[in-house]
């Protein structure tokens, strides 16, 4: 048997050898040391002295040197220590009343929280078994259709994996060479569009059919309004923002309504109006956030040239030249004011309407979502910005998470040894996998089966537009059997040499594979979240309903990859407006 044809037997041995059930890594190893053994076999030579020995020690070390996958531990526990902190209960049932009139509202509570639980903690296990506890059972009691409520708590949980911070991006930057930050950029948009999509589908099919989410009765509906705030709008007013400030102004009347820890002072009259800010001061902080980035950041970093200085090349000394204009085209200006009257017009109206519902819903949701909301936007925005590599995110990120959970007091020394456990174990196994699949694609290239596969496929003489379709369906029937893991250190290295040929930037490319690999975890066999969810879902769920409301999911992860492809701004735009090329 030739060394190509060896090559391809390696290969096709690794799946086999994995759908049985052995662990991957050291199946990786242990046919990259059997396939490298005869690869580098000289009998003239003794078994000690096989090169292969070598070539395990070489990639073991460079792997294990590799700075990119130093920010995995970071981010697993900083993932952990949010999941075991329990920081979710409240921020579900906040999202849930804020949503409380829109169809499908425990399911779209779900997806929101599943979203931004997968943002916070990128681990998809974890997610699906959260919010199946959290959520599965009330949307069953409240009459939801099975496969909805079941495919939103998949679909959702698997968010965790696209969205940045995400351990899968890291790993995919690691094999391919790429920057985590544009890889982290270019996944953004994909990520919250896709949720997008989950969440028309939902409310779709509850519109059409409103039996598969019936609405819900009052009392899950009815917003917790304490006692003095009707003696308050009795007083002052049914609008709580008026009323408020009419308070600050005057505060006697407000002074004589009794609350629960007695009579309301100027404090707690301050810090309600405070609360009734927060809408807007997100809304206006996001707005000068984009501002300062795009209008007055680049005046500040850009510097004139010295003047006297010679230039390279040139025949004397460099003259001034008049300054070029590098500020935003005049589009942004009319696309920024235009939504900025919008987001004024949609505040007017809202706080015309701040009754003292709206107002206790605000309230809940800033403390449930706002300091979890911040540490997240943090964690993401020094990295997108380049005030920090990956690393050092990673470590403000797990920090910030021990002092969530310490201050929301559901951290004890139990669930800190847990957290820290299964960091170290997710650790090991990313590390041990690294491994495994550096010595197996040495070996594979050593075999001549990189070039085998490549040979066929300049062969087929395809154009860009049927190679990428090529390697993606690829790729979508190999998440089948196989995991995320699998996928992107096996596989992936053996279409990267191919994309220079076709002109396909592996930016590009690797995004659409992350979207891709949401339908590992929701196509049977192997279906992972599917499994997470039957474990703790109740013994009349099936396992066949679970894979029924999946399904529907999978398609809509085909459309968005479609539109990525159509639209390709929609991957490239961010990282390249932010680091250029």
């Amino acid at each position: 048997m030739s060394d190509p044809a060896l090559g391809l037997l390696m290969l096709g041995l690794i799946v086999v050898v994995i759908m049985l059930g052995f662990p991957t890594a050291f199946t990786l190893m242990g046919l990259g040391i059997v396939f490298g053994f005869i690869a580098f076999y000289d009998p003239t030579h003794l078994f000690t002295e096989n090169k292969v020995f070598e070539l395990m020690v070489q990639r073991t070390y460079g792997a294990m040197t590799n700075d990119v996958l130093i920010s995995i531990p970071l981010f697993v526990l900083m993932g952990y220590v949010m999941e075991r902190g329990a920081l979710v209960d409240k921020m579900f049932y906040s999202i849930q009343l804020a949503f409380r009139r829109v169809p499908a509202s425990l399911a779209v509570a779900t997806l929101i929280v599943c979203t931004f639980w997968g943002i916070a903690s990128g681990l998809v296990g974890a997610v699906v078994v959260l919010m199946g506890v959290i959520a599965f059972n009330p949307m069953l009691r409240a009459g939801y259709d099975v496969k909805l409520a079941a495919g939103v708590i998949t679909a959702g949980g698997t968010l965790g994996i696209l969205i940045p911070p995400s351990v899968m991006i890291i790993v995919y930057a690691a094999v391919a060479g790429q920057s985590v930050v544009k890889l982290y950029a270019s996944a953004m948009f994909p990520g919250f569009f896709l949720s997008l999509l989950y969440l028309i589908y939902i409310v779709g099919w509850a519109l059409l059919n409103p039996k598969v989410a019936p609405p819900l009765p009052k009392e899950q509906t009815e917003v917790p309004v304490p006692d003095w705030m009707r003696k308050f709008q009795a007083a002052y007013g049914t609008n709580m923002f008026s009323g408020l400030l009419k308070a600050l102004g005057s505060p006697a009347r407000a002074k004589a309504i009794k609350a629960d820890n007695g009579p309301l002072g100027y404090r707690e009259v301050a810090s309600n109006f405070l609360y009734t800010l927060v809408p807007f001061l997100c809304v206006g902080s996001t707005l000068a956030l984009v501002w300062w980035y795009v209008v007055i950041h680049p005046q500040g970093v850009a510097e004139a040239a010295p003047e006297g200085l010679e230039q390279l090349g040139s025949s004397g000394p460099a003259t001034p030249e008049a300054p070029s204009d590098n500020g935003p085209p005049a589009a942004f200006y009319w696309w920024f004011g235009g939504i900025a009257l919008a987001c004024l017009a949609l505040q007017v109206r809202y706080y015309l309407r701040l009754d003292a519902e709206r107002l206790q819903v605000i309230k809940l949701l800033t403390t449930s979502i706002m300091p979890l909301g911040i540490l997240t936007v943090v964690v993401l925005a020094v990295i997108l910005f380049g005030i920090t590599t990956a690393t050092e995110s990673a470590a403000v990120g797990a920090a910030g998470a021990f002092l969530l959970a310490i201050q929301a007091r559901t951290l004890n020394w139990q669930r800190t040894k847990e957290a820290v456990f299964l960091t170290a174990k997710t650790t090991a196994m990313v590390c041990w996998l690294f491994v495994g699949s550096a010595l197996f694609s040495g070996v594979f290239a050593i075999l001549g089966g990189q070039a085998l596969v490549e040979k066929w496929v300049l062969s087929l003489d395809l154009s860009p537009v049927q190679f990428m379709i090529l390697s993606q369906a690829i790729i979508f029937v190999l998440g089948w059997p196989l995991e995320w893991t699998e996928i992107i250190v096996i596989f992936c290295p053996i279409f990267l040499p191919l994309l220079k040929h076709f002109n396909i930037d592996p930016i590009l490319w690797g995004t659409l594979v992350f979207v891709n690999l949401q339908a590992a975890f929701l196509s049977p066999p192997v279906a992972m979240s599917a499994f997470y969810l039957k474990g703790v879902a109740p013994k009349h769920v099936t396992l066949n309903q679970i894979f029924g409301g999946m399904m529907p999911y999978m398609l809509i992860v085909i459309l968005c990859m479609v539109i990525m492809y159509l639209w390709p701004g929609l991957t490239l735009w961010l990282p390249k407006y932010l680091y250029g090329g």
